[in-house]
């Protein structure tokens, strides 16, 4: 599996040490930036980098992005056709759970502000070893959306 991460300033020191988790656990990491510290940068340029490709093969690829909130990476993810960004910012992993489970979800977008170094390692595994349930409830519920 394909993964694309990207943050800004603010998730940047977090992504570094996620690529590198990600990386010594097998994972093919495809780091779309930000590529250095630079605390004028704007969360868009790069989420959308990350979205765009997940966009493109949504069910071969999965997507983390981080920022201060979370928020506002999940907001240009979830702009791109097929993309499912669900956001996390620290605390149990079940909404994790459940945004896989019954969403679909293939990008996870991370506060970085308010998740711990460990939260978000562990949010990542949950993240990319949760399984789309395949329920048909869940989805029909995904073609409305995409519809």
């Amino acid at each position: 599996m394909k993964i694309f991460i990207a943050s800004d300033h603010a998730g940047f020191e977090l992504k570094e040490k996620l690529v590198a988790m990600l990386v010594n656990e097998g994972y093919e990491v495809v780091d779309k930036g930000a590529f250095k510290y630079d605390e004028n940068d704007d969360y868009p340029d790069f989420i959308s980098e990350a979205a765009r490709e997940v966009s493109a093969e949504p069910e071969a690829a999965r997507g983390i992005v981080l920022g201060g909130s979370g928020q506002g990476e999940a907001v240009v993810a979830n702009r791109f056709p097929n993309v499912r960004a669900a956001v996390y910012y620290g605390g149990a992993h079940q909404i994790i759970r459940a945004a896989r489970e019954h969403n679909n979800a293939n990008v996870l977008s991370i506060g970085a502000r308010f998740a711990s170094e460990e939260e978000a390692i562990e949010a990542v595994k949950t993240f990319l070893e949760t399984p789309f349930s395949g329920d048909e409830r869940h989805v029909r519920r995904i073609a409305k959306i995409d519809s």
